[in-house]
């Protein structure tokens, strides 16, 4: 029962901070309705832990705890792809900037030679 509360707490107070990103634009609507619901469905998960069960036989797995573990790791290489691609488009982006600039430099220098 204890850890029961200690983690509803933690979620009060993560959707707390969800909401406050979301009422300063930090975050995209599907953003915020994708961790609301990850965090509404973790308070059940925590208060009703036999739904997890139910999901998790319903599905094939044997534990709601099983179950929780593969989402986890799903989604975690998910992100990291996420995270990948992105990174991957930030540095041809600036790879593209630091071309540009280059050849403004080389041009400027070029036509302060010649005059």
């Amino acid at each position: 029962m204890l850890i029961q509360i200690i983690i509803s707490v933690f979620i009060f107070f993560v959707l707390w901070r969800l909401i406050g990103r979301f009422k300063k634009a930090d975050l995209k609507m599907s953003e915020f309705v994708g961790w609301l619901l990850f965090w509404l469905v973790a308070g059940v998960a925590v208060w009703v832990p036999n739904f997890l069960t139910s999901l998790a036989n319903l599905v094939g797995i044997g534990r709601g705890a099983d179950l929780v573990l593969y989402l986890g790791m799903v989604l975690v290489f998910y992100f990291i792809f996420r995270i990948y691609t992105r990174l991957e488009k930030m540095e041809r982006n600036i790879t593209k900037i630091v071309r540009q600039d280059a050849l403004k430099t080389v041009a400027k220098q070029e036509t302060e030679k010649n005059n």
